[in-house]
């Protein structure tokens, strides 16, 4: 376990924090922590900054996410990792989609040339839109607070997909399913970033299994072709008891 003086935290929203941390540790675009905090569970957040000063985005979720947003500078963080594949960075012409807090595992891919479609439930809920260059992202929202009334999968039916070289996408699962799907029978690669119940981190506990892969292990990255091919993607999942039940249901 590591332990870090936490040297920054940016509010960005009501439940919403950045948690900056110096690090000399190299971290790639995709790859996460396994953040624990005394008297509290251990959950797994993704670095959102992957330079010399270390970050990581969180919402308030859950008990454990909740207690964390409030952790001031000078206090402490512990975590382990990172862990994961990370992303395939190669593709030079990028298309972002990110839904909620999924955002923060895309902001390291984010550059000058990148195009983003950024969704959430209303805009205070938005990520990191204002990253992207003036003109080059799309914003969505499910009640129309703010740019497109739908999700993201209307921001992304609104952009010429032969113009990129690679789509990356993160947010809840049954928002990549639907971006999948429209993608099919589509020539543009992706790769699609998972978020799903993880204990362990290490491949150990199966909690995050998903048609017998790991997430912490062989994810939380897939490609288009290795999630057309799993069956049980944006259909069923694990609980924290173990219990494998239908998405959406709880």
């Amino acid at each position: 376990m590591i332990a870090k003086i936490i040297s920054e935290v940016e509010k960005l929203g009501r439940n919403t924090v950045t948690i900056r941390f110096r690090w000399d540790q190299e971290v790639q675009p995709g790859q996460f922590l396994m953040v624990w905090l005394p008297r509290h569970s251990e959950i797994p957040i993704s670095v959102s900054h992957t330079g010399p000063m270390k970050g990581i985005t969180i919402r308030s979720y859950g008990e454990t996410s909740a207690a964390m947003i409030g952790l001031r500078e000078g206090d402490r963080i512990f975590f382990r990792g990172p862990y994961g594949r990370p992303f395939d960075t190669k593709p030079v012409r990028k298309l972002i989609v990110g839904g909620g807090s999924g955002m923060a595992g895309l902001l390291p891919l984010i550059d000058s040339d990148a195009r983003g479609v950024v969704s959430a439930r209303t805009s205070s809920d938005l990520l990191f839109a204002d990253r992207f260059a003036e003109g080059h992202v799309t914003v969505v929202t499910d009640d129309g607070s703010s740019g497109i009334k739908g999700y993201a999968i209307d921001g992304l039916k609104s952009l010429p997909l032969d113009e990129f070289d690679m789509m990356y996408v993160c947010g809840p699962e049954l928002m990549l399913k639907s971006i999948l799907d429209y993608i099919v029978d589509k020539p543009i690669p992706a790769q699609f970033s998972l978020e799903r119940i993880m204990k362990c981190g290490i491949g150990v506990c199966d909690s995050c299994s998903i048609d017998g892969k790991q997430l912490c292990t062989e994810g939380p990255t897939f490609t288009k072709e290795e999630l057309l091919g799993m069956h049980e993607f944006g259909t069923a999942r694990l609980t924290e008891s173990g219990k494998r039940i239908q998405i959406g249901r709880h």
